[in-house]
């Protein structure tokens, strides 16, 4: 299989960050799949957004938890883009019915480091079902914990373990917790390129983050990496498509 190119928060190099912009412009580069956070506001709505805070990427300020819906939809999330002036915080469903029509997977990072969201894991596959999106998404995080209280919801959800420390073994844990992924900062599978045969030999897919270099997208490739993240999504799909003009991917 090929790997696939997913966009870090949409095409996050080119328009404001998780946002509908950046989830549509990844979907017109052609990206496979589109990476995205969620949060859980003060009336229970899943938001997109990286920060458990809003400062950082609108002109508001304070913590989601702390806001309902309509007051977090308030706040400019454009990040001062001159292409796009006004962008909204979208929920989660909004998300869904942008790519629903595309055969484009979506990768949901629960977003539960510093805050806990409970019953966030029941809502993310209520609404999975309710959007008729079953085996298009993938469900991923730092904290383990979460997917483990996920999958007790639905143990046929696809789940990825994140992780940015180097593990020797790291299917031992998705086997034992149940996911189908693995999820490492790219440094571990560039380094090690037998990390992704060994996974593969036992199972589990390989999506390596956040990796913007030409250079390394190639490395990863060639290694048969299953799916590259990235912030610039256009220019990791020009070198794909180069590697297989000169036959060097399959």
């Amino acid at each position: 299989m090929l790997t696939q190119i997913w966009a870090h928060r949409g095409a996050s190099a080119y328009a404001p960050e998780n946002t509908l912009a950046a989830f549509g412009l990844a979907a017109e580069m052609g990206a496979n799949g589109i990476e995205l956070d969620v949060h859980m506001s003060r009336d229970g709505s899943l938001v997109v957004v990286h920060d458990e805070k809003v400062n950082r990427t609108s002109n508001g300020s304070g913590y989601v938890k702390d806001m309902t819906l309509a007051e977090l939809k308030k706040f400019n999330f454009s990040e001062g883009s001159k292409a796009y002036p006004q962008e909204r915080i979208p929920t989660l469903k909004e998300v869904y019915e942008l790519i629903a029509q595309t055969d484009i997977k979506i990768n949901v990072e629960l977003k539960c480091d510093k805050i806990i969201y409970e019953g966030l894991w029941d809502k993310l596959i209520e609404l999975e079902q309710q959007t008729k999106m079953q085996g298009r998404i993938l469900y991923s995080s730092f904290n383990w914990d979460v997917l483990t209280k996920l999958l007790n919801v639905d143990n046929g959800a696809k789940v990825g373990l994140l992780y940015k420390t180097n593990i020797k073994t790291p299917w031992k844990y998705a086997a034992e917790l149940g996911a189908c992924a693995l999820h490492p900062k790219y440094l571990f599978p560039l380094r090690t390129p037998e990390l992704i045969s060994a996974c593969h030999e036992r199972g589990f897919l390989v999506h390596a983050w956040t990796v913007n270099d030409p250079s390394i997208v190639q490395k990863l490739a060639l290694a048969k990496i299953d799916a590259i993240i990235t912030n610039k999504p256009d220019i990791a799909l020009r070198v794909l498509h180069s590697l297989k003009e000169n036959c060097n991917l399959n």
